[in-house]
């Protein structure tokens, strides 16, 4: 097992700077033989399908099917939809006492529970509570709960699942009046001496369940390869919990949630266990008319509750995985929209939000809601559609939201590696032999990758092993696509720092200054993993060399906010803002300073103009590309350089700078006809201090700061002379 978790951490370590996955199924094959892997990756912004394996094949998606009925639930109903139940009293009042009918409807609220408040009766308490407001202590009549709201039946799939699912809480019945998820909680605890029966009780105990004990207490064997057993079972029909086998003596206790038979009688013994715990008396009799005529007020209310809505639910649904609030939201989406509350109508809808999206619907074969049934298939590349529509959609962000992440809800113990965990979002899948992920990852550039990665039919290898190489594969998709992300988030920190400096100039010199001392690197950033030609990474502040460093600099002293220095940067470097090798800004005086977005070269006094031929066509050819402007093909562009000669740059550079302080940009004029520049930083003037220029130094190694005119004086010979330029601040 260690050599296991071995490969995985490094796996999971491994950084490519290109989207590349054609080492994923053998990572698969090694580590979980014998088993079928599906993936379908695609970019939210385009559309585009980016990776596909197997991805038109048809998987198990195990309870990943939530996305698609939470979608829909989305799609269909109001942000502020909440199920609802409803009370009624018909009848009269006399006294204290209310002689009628009461009726509870319900509609399918799956949260009469202590999943969103400490007491699971606090919604029912809620309920008698309104109806001893009305100064009644007595009830003489009938509690009749409406349930029509379903269509039943209340096993959820009974042909779709399997039998054990029903003996698990997981797979609870489902009705329109619930109580407590329609769980219990079996406690045991062991008797007082050997022999004794062992104690066994039920949270929270409404008198509907009958436990049959035959659970005794006893002494743990001497041989620690014998171990006490004790089992429990249900009654297929009847609530009826039989517990039997042997407890350890000095065990400390055990528990587990049982499902409860026929929901709505446990609703009815919980709602009058509320009505004695607030002291009203319950009589059950039939009433006759004139019985409660003389002398009596007539008395006809209704009363309305909601326990949550239906954004608080959806992340027990995505983010916890609940199987019985997946079941109920479906039903309930064809009850409010199409008049049943049945799966059927579910499906209904849920085809037609794929309809809407574009996509097949025979690509999606459902049984239910909640992704339980070995029988639900869907294609990976189906599934990325369905996640990128609701990335799109107008209520997406809430959808989004509602999934799980690295160490929050069903991820809590998943890609615990990851070091920034607010980069994906997810939702997990596990049912036996069946593991799945799907959701998003968000981009450096900017993008959001819709994902969905299965792993079918994976026999008797490990469940951990199976979860371990589908956590190791995502966070690679996360790694490549987010290269070297630690520097985009030191921008964001210094942008910070930097937040009360408002001039242009002193945010670069503040900037500049920051980055003195950073270690150089000829061509440190490239494409990343949009980049056929050059993939190295979109942002690099580990090393720098001149270009870079000027951009970075700049990028965060010109960014509005720190959110928006990505944006910046790349629009400082690519023509457009669109990352790809042909419109990165190559030259440094005809395409960066040329472009006029954020640099304009300055009229020096004694500067003079020189006009070059920029070889583009060979430069683009020697990468397999064509020069093209406005997507035709062009002759070499001819530029205009404007420059100050050396004398004239040593003899300006030589003087005490008099104004305020002012940071400039320098680019170092080639002797070389084939390009304009060789080297470039920023000039820093002082008042009443020599110029210094700030640069990324290739023979120091580092960025480095010194009098402009000692540089000068050691590239005498080499150099014609410099172009200054201003930054320009939108």
């Amino acid at each position: 097992m260690k050599k296991v978790a071995f490969w995985i951490g490094l796996l999971a370590a491994l950084c490519f700077a290109k989207l590349n996955v054609s080492d994923f199924q053998a990572i698969v094959d090694s580590m979980v033989p014998n088993s079928r892997f599906g993936l379908s990756v695609r970019s939210v912004k385009t559309g585009e399908e980016l990776v596909n394996i197997r991805g038109n094949e048809k998987f198990t998606p195990a309870s990943t099917l939530k996305t698609l009925t939470t979608a829909a639930a989305i799609h269909f109903l109001p942000l502020d939809y909440e199920p609802k139940t409803f009370i009624t009293l018909d009848g009269r009042k006399e006294g204290r006492v209310f002689n009628g009918v009461v009726n509870v409807r319900g509609q399918g609220d799956p949260n009469f529970s202590g999943r969103f408040y400490a007491n699971p009766f606090h919604m029912l308490y809620a309920m008698v509570d309104s109806i001893k407001a009305l100064g009644v202590d007595t009830i003489r009549g009938n509690i009749e709960l409406d349930s029509s709201y379903y269509k039943g039946p209340w096993k959820s799939n009974p042909d779709n699942w399997r039998k054990n699912f029903f003996d698990a809480w997981y797979g609870a019945e489902i009705a329109p009046l619930n109580f407590n998820d329609n769980c219990g909680l079996l406690k045991i605890k062991p008797g007082k001496k050997v022999g004794d029966p062992a104690i066994v009780t039920i949270e929270p105990d409404v008198g509907y369940t009958e436990i049959r004990n035959l659970l005794k207490t006893a002494q743990k064997p001497k041989k620690r390869r014998k171990r006490l057993k004790w089992e429990y079972a249900l009654d297929p029909e009847r609530n009826i919990v039989t517990v039997s086998g042997d407890f350890d003596i000095e065990g400390d206790s055990a528990q587990v949630a049982f499902p409860i038979r026929n929901p709505v009688l446990y609703f009815d013994a919980a709602f009058k266990k509320a009505l004695n715990d607030r002291g009203i008396v319950y009589v059950p009799e039939e009433i006759a008319a004139e019985e409660t005529a003389g002398g009596s007020e007539k008395m006809q209310k209704r009363f309305l509750f909601s326990a949550a809505p239906l954004l608080s639910f959806l992340d027990e649904i995505n983010q916890k995985s609940q199987n019985y609030h997946a079941e109920t939201l479906l039903r309930n989406m064809g009850a409010e929209l199409l008049n049943e509350g049945s799966v059927e109508s579910g499906k209904q809808l849920e085809q037609k939000l794929l309809a809407e999206a574009g996509i097949s619907g025979d690509d999606f074969e459902v049984y239910d809601g909640s992704g339980l049934s070995f029988r639900n298939r869907l294609k990976p590349t189906s599934e990325t559609k369905l996640l990128a529509f609701m990335a799109r959609h107008p209520k997406g962000e809430y959808y989004i939201r509602s999934f799980a992440s690295p160490g929050v809800g069903s991820g809590s113990t998943r890609m615990k590696e990851l070091k920034y965990p607010w980069l994906t979002q997810f939702k997990t899948g596990f049912i036996g032999e069946v593991h799945g992920l799907a959701g998003y990852i968000q981009t450096l550039d900017g993008d959001t990758l819709t994902v969905a990665m299965y792993l079918n039919e994976t026999n008797k290898n490990p469940d951990a092993i199976s979860k371990d190489v589908l956590d190791t594969l995502w966070m690679r998709l996360i790694s490549q696509t987010n290269d070297n992300y630690g520097s985009l988030m030191e921008m964001k920190s210094m942008w910070q720092e930097a937040r009360p400096i408002g001039d242009l100039s002193a945010r670069l010199d503040f900037f500049s200054s920051k980055l003195v001392g950073r270690p150089y690197l000829l061509g440190p950033m490239g494409e990343g993993y949009l980049g056929d030609i050059d993939s190295k990474p979109l942002v690099y502040m580990d090393s720098v060399d001149c270009v870079t460093y000027v951009e970075h600099a700049l990028a965060m002293a010109l960014a509005p906010s720190a959110e928006s220095i990505f944006d910046t940067h790349q629009k400082i470097r690519y023509f457009d803002g669109q990352i790809d090798y042909s419109y990165r800004k190559h030259y440094l005086i005809a395409d960066w300073v040329g472009a006029g977005d954020f640099a304009r070269m300055i009229e020096v006094p004694g500067d003079t103009t020189i006009v070059r031929t920029m070889p583009k066509n060979a430069f683009f050819k020697a990468k397999n590309l064509k020069y093209l402007v406005n997507g035709a093909p062009a002759e070499d562009p001819q530029v205009s350089i404007r420059y100050l000669p050396y004398d004239k740059a040593m003899e300006l550079m030589s003087k005490p700078y008099e104004g305020p302080l002012l940071v400039l940009g320098v680019a170092f004029i080639s002797k070389s006809s084939k390009i304009d520049a060789y080297h470039t930083g920023f000039v820093i003037c002082i008042p009443g201090e020599l110029p210094r220029v700030r640069h990324a130094s290739s023979l120091k190694k580092r960025v480095v700061e010194m009098n402009m005119v000692d540089y000068l004086k050691s590239s005498k010979g080499k150099l014609p002379g410099i172009s200054l330029f201003e930054f320009i601040q939108k």
